[in-house]
């Protein structure tokens, strides 16, 4: 497996530090870097062994970047980064989950207050110091205060995106272990939850004692936490993984259990003792003639266990995948036969929200379209972001830029080997508006208008009033949430959603992984009320196209089918739909 996210989290860490130091330019060009790296589809140490030359190919990646990445996958860490972290010794990513805390406000706090913490930011809230600083205040300072405890929370786990490849690395050593039969990701990762504890990981084998030495001497880990006869803990690029070894003959009945949910398994454990069947991680066992069962772990006669589909198929049940065993419906339409046929990354045609460098995107259209039809794509709108409230830095487009950009992006059609929509990300004001001119909303083929500012708060009327805009074709990431940092606008799903069905409004499935917003219960709401929703990346770089896979991951989590989304549709139909 590559280390390309092992890198990308080195580039974002820069950034943070350089933004923290009031450094200018520089931290968007590495993160843009960061989000390159994070994307590619080919190992980054393999480029690098290539050489400066060849990383500096990569888009968003100059001279020295590509020096730094080339360093870091030759030597395990760069030099300056270290420096940087050594005169500015604080737990960024802790701190920065504080919603309203940036890398820039974690600079001034350490300079001022000597802040490394979030017990020490907490402190300084807590004895009024930080009110007393220039440009806070006591508003300020009571909404960090209020924010800590979020953060701490949020700040014990990770995303999905950090560590399903984590995960998948795990797997892939673990799959060359000679003595592991089978092997799986079990747990909230299995689940596709959009945030993960630890990573679980499952193996089918008679000789536990080799597996979990392979585990424990493979040479990636950080470092070995403990490890057992069949059992074992290791961090990887600071993230906990959990072994687990069990019998072949048991391991469906193990990955079912230890996949959970918690309520999931309840469900299904009430199911077969209405059956007179015993359930749990070591088989279903019949026990109608059993005096005592619970008598023991194995009581009965085993009718299934060596595999998922057996446990379920003695429940009568259709196997349930991963993504709905959250106990939503889920075990009474396996038991019907009614579960639902989930959209796959393979039904989706293209990507219909995207940013260039016009805006705060780090690629060129041409550059944008290229990576579109890179990864399949039959189509691809560009949207970059409209002025608005939300929108700092210069990097949205006034109307006039936008109808400066509108023949390029006509161009581009006419050149591209895949169709290319002419779009904007608009602004939803308090008030419901959007931040762009009627007619020239309806000059352009698709229209997201996304929520960027004031994000707390009831944000149902404001979005309800954007779905009914005649020309809005999608309310981009709803509720304007980002994992581990805010938690983004309360909506009623189900009033916003049947207004949408009604006014042919698609709601966003937020593929980012920071935002994967709508969340998967709310998709389930919106589907149900007839809403159609599209899954889109947001992406600002080529290679961010390819986490439409956690997109893909929260609709079926939302019981979402191919029909259900709009980017399912071919490019005349699609065309068609938006009119």
């Amino acid at each position: 497996m590559s280390r390309n996210d092992e890198v990308a989290n080195r580039l974002e860490t820069f950034a943070d530090l350089l933004e923290a130091q009031d450094v200018a330019y520089k931290p968007r060009a590495y993160r843009n870097a960061a989000e390159t790296v994070r994307g590619l589809s080919v190992a980054i140490e393999g480029l690098a062994a290539e050489g400066r030359d060849r990383v500096g190919e990569l888009d968003a990646v100059g001279d020295a970047i590509s020096a730094k990445i080339v360093e870091y996958v030759e030597t395990g860490e760069i030099e300056e980064l270290e420096r940087l972290r050594a005169e500015l010794p604080v737990e960024m990513d802790a701190l920065t989950s504080v919603e309203g805390v940036g890398p820039k406000t974690v600079g001034t706090l350490y300079e001022e207050l000597g802040v490394e913490t979030l017990d020490d930011l907490e402190a300084a809230a807590e004895a009024g110091e930080i009110r007393e600083l220039y440009g806070f205040g006591p508003k300020t300072e009571q909404n960090i205060l209020d924010g800590i405890e979020f953060a701490r929370e949020a700040h014990k786990r990770q995303l999905l995106a950090r560590a399903l490849p984590r995960g998948d690395r795990v797997l892939d050593f673990l799959s060359g272990v000679a003595a592991a039969e089978r092997v799986e990701l079990a747990g909230s990762i299995r689940r596709r939850n959009p945030t993960v504890g630890d990573v679980d990981v499952l193996v089918g084998s008679t000789d536990g004692e080799a597996v979990v030495d392979a585990f424990t001497d493979w040479a990636a880990p950080d470092r070995v936490l403990e490890a057992g006869t069949a059992k074992a803990s290791l961090r990887l690029d600071g993230v906990r993984v959990d072994l687990r070894v069990v019998d072949p003959a048991e391991f469906g009945a193990a990955l079912q259990y230890f996949t959970g949910s918690k309520s999931h398994n309840v469900a299904v454990r009430n199911r077969a003792l209405d059956r007179d069947l015993k359930l749990n991680e070591y088989g279903v066992f019949d026990v109608s003639t059993v005096a005592d069962p619970d008598a023991g772990q194995r009581v009965g006669e085993r009718v299934a266990g060596r595999d998922e589909t057996g446990v379920y198929g003695a429940l009568d049940m259709d196997p349930v995948p991963p993504e709905l065993r959250e106990d939503r419906g889920e075990v009474p339409a396996a038991a019907a036969g009614d579960l639902p046929t989930l959209v796959t990354r393979e039904a989706v045609c293209g990507d219909l929200h995207s940013h260039t460098s016009w805006s705060d995107g780090a690629a060129s259209i041409a550059e944008m379209v290229e990576g579109a039809a890179a990864v399949g794509h039959e189509y691809v709108a560009v949207t970059d972001h409209a002025t608005g409230p939300g929108m700092v830095g210069g990097v949205g487009l006034d109307d006039d830029r936008l109808r400066e950009q509108l023949p390029l992006l006509r161009e581009a059609d006419d050149e591209a080997s895949i169709d290319v929509l002419a779009g904007v990300e608009a602004n939803i004001g308090t008030d419901g508006t959007v931040s762009v001119a009627d007619n020239l909303l309806a000059a352009l083929d698709v229209v997201v208008a996304s929520p960027h500012a004031a994000l707390d708060g009831d944000g149902t009327d404001r979005l309800v009033a954007a779905a009914e805009h005649p020309a809005v074709d999608i309310i981009g990431h709803p509720t304007g949430r980002q994992l581990n940092r805010r938690p983004g606008l309360t909506v009623d799903v189900e009033r916003l959603a049947t207004v949408a069905a009604e006014h042919d409004t698609a709601l966003e499935i937020n593929a980012s992984p920071r935002r994967l917003d709508l969340r998967g219960s709310a998709v389930q709401t919106a589907v149900e009320a007839g809403a159609t929703v599209v899954v889109n990346t947001d992406a600002h770089a080529p290679a961010s196209y390819e986490q439409i896979r956690y997109g893909i991951a929260t609709a079926r989590r939302g019981w979402a089918e191919p029909g259900d989304v709009l980017n399912t549709r071919s490019a005349d139909e699609l065309l068609a739909v938006l009119g």
